[in-house]
């Protein structure tokens, strides 16, 4: 039976969240426990880098609310944005749905200081979302940005994948498993595809299992960048005591202190 609905409109588009954000959830086996998670597990690194009393996340690539809406649930104050319209709607019906008060707004990281201003005590950006941008120029515009949205003495957490034990190489396939939602049966994965050395084509298939299966797919391109390199980057725009936390989350947390 041939496949219906495959949508390869977002190839090589970093807002390839517009096509597949009703059902990125699915990346998950329970995404409210993820949640939950890793918002427990953000706020106790938050805590041990800057106390107990920093209150105020800006967090510059919000997805579909993953880590806002579990950081707003634990009682931070919490303003989200995204460059995906479709990611920040449903960041918005999620918050709205756990009744929690969360400023959601579309913007493109590398325009975050215009966008939002300064005086946020932690700018924050997970979930590998700063590979999107696919060079180092790229990637201190956005970490100067998040200086700037910085107060004095607040800080900057990043998330990202650990690049440096990533295989290079075509055709790579990352598993995420089968998923039930809404009475049908997904298979989620991703295939990738270097180019080079440093970047990385990435489809990200939902695979719709029905009586006339359909594919639901979105496309992007990745910078393989190391967190070494980020964490130079970060020293580079102004942080400071900027250093990698491992063990304490899925991904490397890097942190640094705005002066």
């Amino acid at each position: 039976m041939p496949w219906k609905g495959i949508d390869q409109s977002t190839r090589n588009n970093p807002i390839m969240y517009d096509e597949i954000s009703s059902l990125y959830h699915l990346v998950y086996a329970d995404w409210d426990a993820s949640v939950r998670r890793q918002a427990s597990q953000l706020s106790d690194v938050i805590r041990s880098e800057w106390g107990e009393g920093l209150k105020s996340i800006l967090d510059v690539t919000c997805g579909i609310g993953t880590q806002a809406i579990g950081l707003a649930a634990l009682g931070f104050s919490v303003t989200a944005s995204d460059i995906s319209r479709q990611a920040v709607t449903r960041a918005e019906l999620e918050a709205t749905r756990r009744k929690l008060q969360i400023g959601v707004s579309v913007c493109d990281i590398r325009a975050a200081h215009a966008h939002h201003g300064s005086g946020f005590e932690l700018v924050i950006s997970c979930d590998n979302s700063i590979p999107h941008l696919l060079s180092d120029d790229e990637i201190r515009l956005a970490l100067e940005q998040m200086h700037q949205c910085a107060k004095s003495g607040g800080g900057c957490l990043v998330t990202l994948r650990d690049y440096d034990v990533e295989a290079r190489g075509k055709g790579l396939l990352k598993p995420y498993g089968v998923r039930e939602w809404l009475g049908r049966r997904y298979v989620v994965f991703q295939i990738w595809d270097f180019t080079d050395a440093n970047q990385y084509d990435l489809s990200m298939y939902f695979i719709e299992d029905a009586d006339e299966p359909k594919a639901h797919v979105g496309r992007s391109r990745y910078y393989a960048v190391s967190p070494n390199r980020v964490m130079e980057l970060m020293c580079d725009v102004g942080f400071n005591s900027v250093r990698r936390l491992d063990d304490v989350f899925y991904q490397p947390v890097l942190v640094g202190t705005k002066a």
